[in-house]
């Protein structure tokens, strides 16, 4: 029914984004946030787990149930980004441990019964590795009766982070990407083509960092942590980028969104190309299909622009009203 939140799971690797999209996701209301489920990606998978009860503690959440995934890919071994999140996985703050205890099923089971439980048709908005929903779709395909829609963060249509064409969260674990292509529902690919652009400027940031409220000051800090990519929208050494917040941003708000709906494909092969997500943009056929014959990859809402502002104005209000109070 119109007006009623829109009920979402996220499934995360917590990660100094993903605790902003957290933060951003409890506090929206026009979301319903049913459950956390976390994969190994951006630290271990026990980390993870540790992180996203933090974070939820510190957002002021209620009873929303955290369950431990898969520890690794599925076929490779795990490979984490510490190098960007620190090695406690959020910017190394210092933050004691939860208080919070984890819901005593795996991901894969509380990722079923969220979604079979719910009386509308959950939003999926995985921000990390996708091996958790893989496994999913794999052993439970039911569940795909229950899904409005999957918003991952992960790919690019043009360069990539984890190599030059593979994207971190695709290129982890490429198999699973995949298997997420075949689910069935419709899919938003928010990549990192408007990933990197959506930042907070460096006095919205220290207005948060001064916040007396530990959900707005712990995203000051974070965003603190996570500097502007290289070439995006960001004029000033303190801003900092929302990255996967963006994507929940997008379940609120998909207006702010420009995407178009193309074939997507996940190369799996070896070498350099491992991990790219490849993005038919072509208005027609070439040579290789006249020649070769059709590729069939599946159709995908590819984010290609973001309108920055909105999103910045959009998070700022929703984590903190609006423009950040101090002490």
């Amino acid at each position: 029914m119109a007006g009623q939140p829109i009920p979402v799971i996220i499934d995360c690797d917590t990660g100094v984004d993903d605790a902003l999209a957290l933060l951003f996701a409890v506090r929206h209301p026009g979301l319903e946030l049913r459950a956390v489920t976390c994969v190994a990606g951006n630290t271990d998978v026990d980390g993870v787990v540790r992180n996203t009860l933090t974070v939820l503690e510190r957002a002021g959440a209620g009873d929303v149930p955290v369950a431990r995934g898969a520890e690794r890919p599925l076929i490779e071994a795990a490979r984490s980004a510490r190098h960007v999140h620190g090695t406690d996985g959020m910017g190394d703050l210092g933050l004691p441990a939860p208080v919070r205890r984890p819901a005593d099923v795996d991901a894969v089971t509380l990722l079923r019964r969220e979604i079979l439980r719910s009386p509308r048709p959950v939003t999926l908005v995985p921000t990390a590795p996708l091996t958790n929903i893989a496994l999913l779709l794999r052993i439970h395909p039911e569940v795909t009766r229950n899904i409005e829609r999957i918003v991952f963060m992960g790919g690019a249509v043009a360069t990539g982070n984890a190599t030059p064409v593979a994207e971190f969260n695709v290129w982890h674990d490429p198999e699973a990407a995949a298997v997420l292509l075949t689910a069935g529902v419709p899919i938003t690919m928010y990549g990192l083509d408007v990933f990197q652009r959506v930042v907070v400027p460096g006095q919205e940031v220290r207005r948060l960092r001064a916040s007396a409220e530990p959900g707005a000051r712990l995203a000051g800090e974070l965003l603190a942590h996570r500097p502007a990519a290289p070439g995006s929208d960001a004029d000033d050494d303190a801003a900092g980028g929302l990255g996967d917040a963006g994507a929940v941003c997008a379940v609120a708000d998909p207006g702010g969104l420009t995407t178009r709906l193309l074939p997507v494909e996940v190369s799996l092969a070896p070498g350099p190309g491992r991990g790219q997500t490849v993005v038919d943009r072509r208005p027609r056929p070439g040579e290789a299909e006249i020649h070769g014959g059709a590729r069939e990859g599946a159709m995908v809402d590819v984010a290609l622009d973001v309108d920055v502002a909105r999103y910045v104005e959009l998070y700022l209000e929703t984590v903190a009203g609006g423009r950040a109070q101090a002490n």
